[in-house]
């Protein structure tokens, strides 16, 4: 079986989904859908259409077309800079990214096409499919994060979704609540199970990374950083600095967190004497789950997401999930009982969860044994990696009729 995916190379999730069927002997193809470098964790498959290659690539990945960079370091700038001018350059030929990637679907001629996130990967294959000029392979169609949540009530997007999803053959969510966005949005064929886009977790390896002792016992508050166009970073930090009385033997990490976060972090800090740590950018997963792993609460922001991934993990490691409602919280976590769910955007309740999870030892021992025996019946590698598999063999058995 061949299958081509397009999508970020650069992101732990791609690499955590395609590694999922990496060691099936398929042959496994990688398009990115931009200009990045190559998560290292990736393997066993070829990257197309980079224009140098990184050294930093992961296990018997072939870079096709790559030209070889002999200076260390600055790969992924180069890419970056020489992609844009070449873009620039064809964009006078009408030709550019989508015509790039038709011309490499007509030389794989793959039997299925996945396209992994909606803005970048989904647009980009549709636009392919709209110059292809033989039969286009079955296309699958996952989305991420707020690819319909947020990005389906833009004006500017929403056509464009509707667009793929009338052209994709299938469509693959994290939560069944987009799932029904996607048949209000004009989906009409397949769905596929709804599976955690950021695939398995190993959790009997990741038990042993467990601070040893009660979740109560820990004193690692985890805030994920991200503040932008979605993340609300910001507003956990007021929120902690309002329990500022309760997380005196208290260190708050804050992984992800970009430079006005880290400001913020740091005034916070200087204010309320409690520790902050950032923690830069992390180039394997692990250290991440790691840092839930010795969490007694994570706290995760946003104005949209999906299945958040910080949430997933903060389960998987028993810290006990605060997250917002903008995300499907609901359908993993019950509010109250095994996490709490807030609003993005509110301090006050947000601060009043952390207090209740900062000072409720029974509250937060419990949630971590529930949590447990819900990610061993929904998010083991043993139980994810055989729908995935069995998910594709379908989908190939289905194109041989």
């Amino acid at each position: 079986m061949r299958i081509l995916f397009v999508g970020m190379s650069n992101s732990v999730h791609t690499a955590r989904w395609i590694n999922q069927i990496a060691d099936q002997g398929w042959d496994i193809h990688l398009f990115p859908s931009l200009d990045s470098d190559i998560y290292p964790e990736l393997r066993n498959l070829a990257i197309h259409d980079r224009l140098v290659r990184s050294a930093n690539s992961g296990k018997n990945v072939n870079q096709v077309g790559s030209l070889p960079w002999p200076f260390p370091g600055s790969v992924n700038l180069v890419n970056t800079v020489l992609s844009r001018l070449i873009r620039v350059e064809l964009a006078a030929c009408t030709v550019g990214r989508a015509q790039r990637l038709a011309r490499w679907i007509d030389k794989l001629k793959p039997d299925i096409i996945h396209s992994l996130e909606m803005q970048h990967a989904g647009y980009l294959t549709l636009e392919a499919k709209k110059i292809y000029r033989s039969k286009f392979p079955p296309w699958i169609m996952s989305i991420w994060g707020s690819d319909l949540y947020l990005f389906g009530r833009l004006a500017d997007h929403v056509g464009k979704i509707r667009d793929v999803l009338s052209a994709c053959d299938y469509f693959s969510a994290d939560c069944q609540r987009d799932l029904n966005l996607a048949r209000t949005l004009g989906f009409q064929k397949e769905a596929l199970p709804c599976l955690p886009m950021i695939g398995g977790f190993d959790l009997d390896t990741l038990r042993r990374l467990w601070q040893p002792g009660p979740i109560s016992a820990r004193r690692l508050i985890v805030l994920k950083g991200y503040q932008g166009w979605a993340g609300r970073s910001l507003v956990g930090l007021r929120a902690l600095e309002l329990c500022a009385d309760n997380l005196k033997e208290y260190r708050i990490a804050i992984p992800l967190a970009n430079e006005d976060v880290k400001l913020s972090a740091e005034l916070m800090s200087s204010r309320t004497g409690i520790p902050v740590d950032i923690i830069p950018h992390c180039p394997f997963n692990m250290e991440i789950l790691k840092l839930h792993g010795h969490a007694r609460t994570s706290i995760g922001l946003s104005i949209s997401d999906g299945l958040p991934a910080s949430m997933v993990e903060a389960m998987v490691m028993g810290s006990f999930p605060i997250q917002s409602c903008t995300a499907c919280a609901d359908e993993w976590i019950v509010d109250g009982e095994t996490g709490f769910i807030v609003p993005p955007e509110d301090p006050e309740p947000i601060a009043a969860a952390i207090r209740r999870a900062l000072t409720d030892d029974d509250l937060v021992d419990r949630a971590a044994e529930l949590n447990a025996q819900t990610a061993r019946e929904r998010l083991d590698y043993s139980i994810i990696k055989p729908q995935v598999v069995k998910m594709y063999q379908d989908i190939f058995a289905e194109r041989e009729k």
